[in-house]
């Protein structure tokens, strides 16, 4: 790829990840949430942490895939979890539209131990945005040496914050009385 069009690709991918990440910050934060709720919102939280956990599993298996020089299991298992991971944005803006931001009013321990997963949680997830955009247009572009460089790092973010996320579903759920 000529350095003038990587240049470009790499400003594209940062600058959308920017808007999003903005856009995030925006929808979940500031947005006030919708006038009506329905029923079923109550249950996205376990959507979410479902989609979370297809997606740490499929990470697991495309990388042992690849590990083993399978590369077409690792490129199912990988599209497998970009495709959860995005079904579970969709559920989780779903519950934020509706439901709004979720406080944490739990005290003891756990009140700093949410705080931790939670803001290494937020933080990584931030950061993973350009991560996985790069990891994937390097894929998709057959870059391949580019795209495992990126890969040694997003998929121990990319896991990290799928696991995170289902645990804080089920801390909120135990904890959050």
């Amino acid at each position: 790829m000529k350095k003038n069009n990587k240049n470009y690709i790499d400003t594209l991918i940062y600058s959308l990840s920017f808007v999003i990440v903005l856009f995030l910050v925006w929808y979940i934060y500031l947005k006030p949430e919708a006038s009506t709720v329905y029923e079923w919102v109550v249950y996205l939280p376990y959507v979410n942490a479902f989609l979370n956990s297809l997606a740490a599993l499929f990470l697991i298996f495309g990388y042992v895939a690849i590990k083993n020089g399978n590369v077409k299991f690792h490129i199912k298992f990988m599209s497998l979890a970009t495709l959860s991971s995005t079904l579970f944005l969709v559920s989780y803006l779903s519950y934020h539209h509706f439901h709004g931001d979720t406080k944490f009013i739990a005290h003891g321990l756990i009140r700093p131990i949410y705080f931790f997963i939670l803001i290494s949680h937020i933080l990584l997830s931030v950061a993973l945005v350009p991560m996985a955009l790069m990891t994937i247009y390097n894929a998709i572009s057959m870059n391949f040496i580019t795209h495992k460089k990126w890969a040694k790092w997003t998929f121990p973010v990319w896991l990290y914050v799928s696991v995170t996320g289902v645990v804080i579903v089920f801390i909120l759920k135990i904890f959050n009385h």
